[in-house]
């Protein structure tokens, strides 16, 4: 599988289709394929005419892990794509993040707007701003011995989720301890591109999509009706706004 090394870190990506690239950012206890392939995401850009790059974020997947939480700050994932982008000598392409991956594309937006001609943030709602949720009992429910340990509902559903995913759940602990720094307002008023948040109508972990948008210049909200965090990523009304969307760019 290709590689690509940020601050000395080897990372994995996978680039497929030709076309204007469009960078895909996966979300917490994911990886690259269960995010992006399984869903059908590569497929459908890459029908749309998208060279679709996708990468497994540090702790995740194939690419290196660490058990340091301050490995995992927002800004160092966000020069990890930096990185990437740089590694393909991409000078530009649309960027979609979905949950984590939402605020790891804003904050590299914010770092590098000259990078990113358009921005998808899916999953993600005003807590962008807060840092929000409850990192530590999440953090404390992938560490406990057993899944029977976990009584919080929230700390149990990512336990089973990165049981299923196969994942180190150490890395994983210190990843939900290292990234939730929170979004100013102020800094959210400096995205100037284009942007779509899309969120699901059910989803309690990312509420807050419409006051997110009031925040940003020129961003838009879709509405996935009926689903929530955990499957709205795969929603076809998800992937018809998306590919709208883009479209606009070309």
């Amino acid at each position: 599988m290709p590689h690509f090394f940020s601050d000395g870190h080897e990372l994995v990506y996978q680039d497929e289709g030709s076309g204007d690239p469009i960078l895909l950012v996966h979300g917490f206890a994911s990886n690259r394929t269960i995010n992006w392939v399984y869903p059908g995401w590569v497929e459908t850009l890459v029908k749309a005419g998208r060279r679709v790059i996708i990468f497994d974020n540090r702790g995740h997947g194939e690419s290196a892990k660490f058990y340091d939480p301050e490995e995992y700050r927002l800004t160092s994932m966000a020069e990890d794509a930096r990185a990437l982008l740089d590694h393909l000598s991409i000078e530009r392409a649309d960027v979609m993040g979905y949950s984590m991956g939402a605020r790891i594309a804003a904050v590299l937006t914010i770092r590098h707007p000259d990078r990113v001609r358009s921005l998808v943030l899916g999953g993600v709602g005003q807590n962008l701003m807060t840092g929000g949720g409850s990192p530590e009992v999440i953090a404390s429910a992938l560490e406990a011995q057993t899944l029977a340990e976990v009584s919080d509902p929230n700390g149990r559903a990512f336990r089973q989720f990165a049981e299923q995913t196969k994942s180190d759940r150490k890395a994983l602990a210190a990843c939900m301890r290292g990234f939730r720094q929170a979004v100013s307002e102020e800094e959210l008023g400096r995205i100037l591109q284009p942007v779509l948040i899309a969120v699901g109508t059910r989803d309690k972990i990312a509420a807050g999509a419409h006051d997110l948008a009031k925040l940003i210049p020129n961003a838009t909200v879709v509405d996935i009706p009926n689903r929530d965090h955990m499957v709205a990523v795969g929603d076809l009304v998800f992937k018809k706004a998306v590919v709208d969307f883009l479209a606009k760019r070309t």
